[in-house]
């Protein structure tokens, strides 16, 4: 008996493979650079209401968007500058398999806004992140291509 070949998958209009497709990772950058720039703007909106020599907060909401970012808490004795200075360094090298993760909880969580479209080819998220599920293709002008894989 001869087993049939599955369908493809597509989501805007690109071929999801196991291997991740030159197609994939592009839109992904393109993707993650919308993602940062909502993450930061979040991070502006809330750090514009301290000096940057405030002893950092320990709770509200610039606590919890640096906490879905960064690996590690801060305590007393930190800055609000030496706390952003590490938060955009992480934000700045995270993998995009992590910016996808952790945008979809800062989103259920009301952190930062839906995105127009989602990442593709990852297993796991908390919510869908995007406005809509339109898996209509995307044009080359959607985006600007943000780097790394």
């Amino acid at each position: 008996m001869q087993k049939s070949k599955k369908a493809p998958i597509f989501h805007y209009g690109i071929e999801i493979t196991k291997s991740f497709s030159k197609a994939m990772c592009d839109h992904n950058d393109q993707v993650a650079k919308a993602i940062r720039f909502n993450i930061k703007d979040a991070w502006h909106n809330e750090a514009i209401k301290f000096m940057g020599d405030d002893e950092w907060p320990s709770e509200g909401k610039i606590v919890e968007i640096q906490k879905a970012v960064c690996a590690i808490g801060f305590g007393d004795g930190f800055t609000i500058n030496e706390v952003e200075r590490d938060f955009y360094s992480e934000l700045d090298n995270m993998a995009n398999w992590q910016l996808h993760e952790n945008y979809s909880y800062m989103c259920f969580k009301g952190m930062v806004p839906r995105t127009h479209m989602m990442m593709v080819g990852f297993e796991w998220e908390k919510m869908d992140y995007a406005y809509s599920d339109s898996t209509t293709e995307i044009s080359n002008n959607s985006f600007q291509s943000a780097g790394n894989c």
